[in-house]
């Protein structure tokens, strides 16, 4: 079965919700979705669905990545993780040295937008650091 036919609930979800600049690819067995979500609310709902496709995330067949348009440097947003904390990093990617943690929901702060993947936070402690944008969602 082609990853398409497998994911047609999330790609409709995804048009449904208005995800702009939607792009859908396959590549090596693995799916790769696109685009720019215009709320948080929607890309919530795009997780929902792919959560009741592949519970648990097992099969490791997906590459989402979704943005918030809204997201603006001042701006406070919510850690989305699915439980664990969101680890704040001294540079922007998974190889660089945690230099901190924010939990699970807490409200943080924009700094910068370092890439379409990466973002300058800033926690109510005072805790700098980059984290990875999909476990960002605005706060309205």
């Amino acid at each position: 079965m082609a990853l398409q036919d497998k994911y047609q609930e999330l790609l409709s979800t995804a048009k449904t919700v208005g995800v702009a600049n939607l792009q859908v690819r396959e590549q090596d067995n693995v799916l790769y979705i696109d685009g720019e979500a215009p709320t948080g609310a929607a890309k919530d709902s795009l997780w929902n669905v792919y959560g009741k496709l592949d519970p648990d995330f097992r099969s490791a067949d997906v590459v989402m990545n979704i943005n918030v348009t809204s997201m603006a440097p001042g701006a406070k947003a919510k850690v989305t993780t699915e439980q664990s904390n969101l680890n704040i990093r001294k540079g922007p990617g998974t190889d660089q040295p945690i230099v901190g943690k924010a939990a699970h929901h807490e409200i943080v702060t924009l700094v910068s937008k370092t890439n379409d993947q990466w973002w300058l936070i800033r926690t109510d402690k005072g805790e700098e650091g980059y984290a990875s944008a999909q476990y960002l969602s605005p706060q309205g």
